[in-house]
């Protein structure tokens, strides 16, 4: 067991009390909060199935594409940590759902783009609005799930990603049938049809999410007494000797490494899922749109079922690191291997496992990167793990269009994107060393020369 889990285990509490508050808290944040991860990233990802009849209705390229998608991260990345400190101070129910609403909106407006330019101006202003959402929940569940529940947490959030594809590929499918309804194009209502879920979530949230385990409202008060505590006492634990600022976060080893991380796998998540439905078309003899984005859903489907179990295995052994790399690891050995299986079905069938493999990843590196902080500076360097991810949708996006073009070809994006995961693996185990709970407060402690200072934990917000 891992210092980050004895730390939370046998303390001797009541095990009923204990599963009956969890369960209550599950039931009662994550379906909202999964729908609402779920919708985000059908409106983010709907964008590659469009792509199969809208690049030839504006007339873009492969590469015209790959840079307007890239926009996106662009403001992404410069709005998630101001974002994220936001939401810590003005609290995530009212932040959330101005997130939502205000995304939902702009993706509308993607039905509106007639060229290029269009196209890459609506791209930033979606990234702008959509800053801080990821990150801001991430930074919420770490507000009510101990860090013996949080892995199993993350992986329910990030689940709500994997089945927007294994749901919104097959449902964007079918609104693209809806092609010459009232004289519109079907790209154009898959944009309308699927901004409208995020508007009206903004306002459910706005209505039924509860801030904290204090403000809660439907919670028992023992099981919020329990729960508070609990909280509490793990938050003085990562605090150790002195509070932690945000630029100290920042600048932290630790948040670098899982920053560099998380870099490296989303040349996966967000590079190789943008340019998934093309890829899979172009591996398979040039199937229809439909059938196209109903192939597009097994990698993710696989994704669930990997978060799942990788999730558990977290909870139960710690080991951050470890459930980082393995996974990372056999992403890039299966993408090598499907490249070299050439199209059809081995190599779509490796695709799909190095795909579901890569996801496995992630509730690890949240569990890992909230273990070590806490307060504002969680939000700051949990929005800042987020958003240097991102600069790979900025970078990797518009690179495998380029090469696309140039070679006629996705085997050589997909060998680097292969690369991008092993050398994560490597990054995963190193981080290891720095993200220990408490690490970071007596690392800066020791460097400030205040090693004798009083436990002080920052007000939350």
């Amino acid at each position: 067991m891992s210092p980050d889990q004895d730390s939370v285990v046998g303390r001797g509490d009541d095990g009923g009390l204990e599963r009956d508050t969890m369960n209550r808290v599950v039931r009662r944040l994550m379906p909202l909060i999964v729908i609402c991860y779920l919708v985000a990233y059908i409106d983010r990802s709907n964008l590659s199935v469009a792509a199969l009849t809208m690049n030839d209705a504006i007339g873009l390229t492969a590469a015209q594409f790959g840079l307007g998608a890239s926009l996106f991260f662009a403001t992404y990345v410069v709005f998630e940590v101001p974002s994220n400190v936001l939401l810590a101070k003005l609290g995530a129910r009212r932040w959330i759902a101005r997130i939502m609403i205000s995304w939902g909106i702009v993706s509308g407006c993607m039905a509106l783009v007639g060229g290029a330019h269009s196209f890459y101006l609506v791209r930033l202003f979606l990234g702008a609005a959509e800053a801080g959402f990821t990150p801001g929940v991430i930074w919420y569940l770490t507000r009510w799930f101990p860090a013996s529940h949080r892995g199993r947490a993350m992986g329910r959030f990030y689940v709500g990603a994997a089945l927007a594809t294994v749901i919104g590929s097959p449902l964007s499918g079918l609104v693209l049938k809806m092609d010459g309804v009232l004289n519109t194009p079907g790209w154009k209502w898959l944009f309308v049809v699927e901004a409208v879920p995020a508007v009206l979530l903004g306002f459910i949230v706005l209505k039924s999410l509860t801030d904290t385990p204090e403000d809660a409202a439907w919670l028992p008060e023992r099981n919020r007494r329990w729960l508070t505590g609990r909280l509490a006492q793990e938050r003085a634990e990562i605090a150790g000797r002195r509070s932690v600022s945000v630029r100290e976060a920042l600048t932290s080893p630790g948040v670098l490494l899982l920053a560099l991380f998380f870099f490296l796998y989303s040349f996966d998540s967000i590079g190789l899922t943008l340019w998934m439905p093309q890829v899979i078309q172009g591996g398979f003899g040039d199937p229809s749109d439909f059938v196209t984005a109903l192939l597009t859903a097994v990698p993710y489907a696989l994704a669930v079922v990997a978060m799942v179990i990788v999730a558990r295995s977290v909870d139960r052994r710690g080991k951050h690191a470890l459930h980082m790399a393995v996974p990372m690891a056999v992403s890039g050995v299966l993408l090598v291997a499907s490249v070299a299986a050439g199209p059809g079905v081995p190599g779509f069938a490796l695709l799909a496992l190095s795909t579901g493999a890569a996801w496995a990843a992630v509730p690890a590196l949240w569990g890992s990167a909230t273990a070590f902080m806490t307060g504002v500076a969680a939000a700051a360097g949990v929005a800042f793990i987020n958003a240097f991810a991102n600069v790979a949708g900025l970078a990797v996006t518009p690179l495998i269009g380029v090469i696309k073009d140039a070679t006629g070809s996705f085997d050589a994006p997909l060998l680097v994107i292969a690369g991008a995961m092993l050398l994560g693996a490597v990054v995963a185990i190193v981080s290891g060393r720095f993200t220990a709970p408490g690490r970071l407060a007596a690392e800066t402690a020791k460097t400030t020369g205040d090693g004798a200072a009083p436990v002080a934990v920052r007000p939350e917000g």
